[in-house]
């Protein structure tokens, strides 16, 4: 059976960590380890870690590239989940990354996302990122879709080898946002990605907070304008954080 290592990058998340690490601990079977890589919260954040029994890394350097990075540098795990600390996972997640994983052509998988709060799922968005994961693909790099290529972004639980994750060079910590869709890029010249169907949930506190137009809007610019060769700094400046 392989060891799956479990890295969740955050910062000031003490009012969803909790609720993740919970999923976390009913896994069957159990994952290898949880890493939170802390990018400096002042709140309860590191405690509600401890508390529930992860292992805490400090980030070294701000971003969550590069907090993903570290993680990765410790995972002690044959495969890597990369996992948002407002995202719920299915009990059998373990199982599911290593069926996934079992063939060897596929070199990284993740979930379809949905997007929900405490009164209201968003089934617009969560449909619309869905499609996303190969539209933009077929748009932007029709060539390589065909060879395997998906896009897959944080929310949607990214797993793959530890060995294809270095391999590649791992996340691009210069980038302040799109590295997933980066690393995809990377990953997709050593075999084809996957989209699993199956359900994770991620929090609404994004689009709750600018509004659905807004967010439908500023996710389509973003994807837009990385797939015609806009910087990630530039794009950074659209995507600002919300806790």
């Amino acid at each position: 059976m392989a060891k799956v290592s479990i890295v969740l990058p955050v910062v000031n998340e003490a009012t969803c960590l909790g609720r993740t690490l919970r999923y976390l601990q009913i896994l069957d079977p159990a994952c290898h380890e949880i890493l939170v890589v802390d990018g400096g919260s002042d709140d309860d954040t590191v405690a509600i870690a401890q508390s529930h029994g992860a292992t805490v890394i400090p980030a070294l350097h701000q971003g969550r590239a590069a907090q993903m990075n570290a993680g990765a540098q410790q995972a002690t795990g044959d495969i890597l989940c990369f996992l948002h600390g407002d995202t719920l996972v299915p009990d059998d997640l373990v199982t599911v990354i290593e069926a996934t994983l079992a063939n060897p052509k596929i070199v990284c998988g993740g979930f379809i996302s949905v997007m929900a709060g405490a009164q209201t799922t968003r089934w617009g968005i969560t449909l619309h990122n869905s499609f996303k994961t190969h539209y933009a693909p077929l748009l932007f790099r029709p060539h390589r879709y065909f060879r395997g290529l998906r896009l897959l972004f944080g929310d949607q639980v990214m797993f793959c080898r530890r060995a294809d994750f270095w391999a590649c060079g791992g996340f691009d910590a210069a980038l302040p946002i799109m590295e997933e869709a980066d690393l995809c890029l990377k990953l997709c010249r050593i075999g084809h990605i996957r989209q699993v169907n199956r359900i994770v949930q991620s929090s609404d506190r994004r689009v709750a907070q600018w509004g659905p137009l807004k967010a439908n809007m500023i996710y389509l610019a973003i994807g837009f304008l990385w797939g015609i060769g806009l910087p990630a700094t530039t794009l950074k400046k659209f995507y600002e954080d919300v806790r």
